[in-house]
């Protein structure tokens, strides 16, 4: 629920509602503005009625929010989110364009990758430490090693990394190296990872799961920031579908539709949604035409050599041409890159 605070409510009264929600189990999320102060409530409302609220000093009206993601939700924040990491933008007017590998193969290929997509215009290093693979035979990365390797070329370009964390014992260690961590489509509804890293300080990029709808995705996004991590930035990657001639279907109306019901910034991955390079290009363009915050796009310098997903990776110059192509799109909408 949200609580409309009158014009004249002091602080003493916005204090003891505050402290009448916590005492009844309700989580509070103040909204400080020029004329009224807005309370955003979540809990269990047969503990506490709206109209016992409404009987308090200072509470102007209650109202119910219908939405099940309120956190998530534009109905307590209207405004976009723009997430800033080391100076890099998400949201707003800007376009992140995270660059990389799909997994980290070793130090002499993840720094050649990333100096050549900082080059070309990626302001954010992607890659995996930590691979879920389908098969238990497949190469499923160098996991500690690779977040090293990693964090030095992140050092190297002074670009910020962003990697995937897979189970809630790996959290403080993905934590402790990446500066944005990923929640993979597979791990989307992985509760309890997605509580633990809620409560870390870092953004966290929540990937669509497979056959997720819309509102399984944003209550996925609330189960992190209901324990203090707002900092989230949605990625759609493409959905499970009967179509076979890409590896996913690129929900393109999943962009408009984030933006109408969500404050949080979101992303779109055009190469896990194609599953081959041919068609990166064109859904990377239509997503940025249609309001993306950015772009996750795999490179890798030998993608017929690469251990994972490699039919889906633009080499550096595919990369660097995209990037030129892409500009003028972002221009058109209002984006810088």
């Amino acid at each position: 629920m949200i609580i409309i605070m009158s014009n004249n409510a002091t602080d003493k009264e916005i204090k003891a509602v505050e402290q009448r929600l916590t005492d009844y189990g309700f989580k509070t999320h103040p909204i400080y503005g020029e004329m009224k102060t807005v309370i955003g409530a979540i809990g269990d409302k047969r503990r506490l009625t709206m109209d016992q609220l409404k009987l308090m000093s200072g509470v102007e009206n209650v109202v119910p929010i219908m939405r099940p993601y309120k956190l998530a939700g534009r109905e307590l924040k209207k405004d976009p989110t723009v997430i800033d990491v080391n100076g890099v933008k998400i949201g707003g007017s800007h376009l992140a364009v995270f660059a990389g590998p799909c997994a980290i193969e070793s130090h002499e290929q993840f720094s050649f990758i990333a100096q050549k997509v900082k080059e070309s215009g990626a302001n954010i290093l992607r890659g995996g430490a930590f691979k879920p693979r389908s098969s238990p035979y497949s190469f499923a990365g160098l996991e500690g090693e690779g977040l090293k390797i990693m964090r030095k070329a992140g050092d190297e370009t002074g670009m910020p990394i962003c990697t995937e964390v897979l189970d809630t014992r790996d959290v403080e260690l993905v934590a402790s190296y990446a500066d944005i961590m990923q929640i993979g489509a597979r791990k989307m509804q992985k509760f309890k990872l997605l509580r633990e890293v809620g409560k870390c300080n870092k953004p966290i990029l929540l990937k669509r799961g497979l056959s997720s709808t819309m509102e399984e995705w944003l209550m996925a996004a609330e189960y992190i920031m209901s324990e203090g991590n707002e900092n989230v930035i949605l990625c759609e990657r493409g959905i499970r579908t009967f179509e076979p001639s890409t590896r996913n279907t690129f929900d393109l109306s999943a962009i408009p539709v984030s933006k109408e019901l969500s404050h949080l910034p979101i992303i779109a991955d055009p190469s896990h949604a194609a599953g081959t390079y041919k068609y990166v290009d064109a859904l990377a363009k239509g997503a940025v035409a249609a309001g993306a915050d950015g772009l996750m796009i795999e490179v890798h310098n030998c993608p017929e050599k690469a251990m994972s997903d490699g039919e889906q990776s633009l080499t550096p110059e595919h990369f660097e041409a995209l990037m030129k192509e892409l500009r003028p799109i972002a221009e058109a909408v209002g984006k810088t890159l």
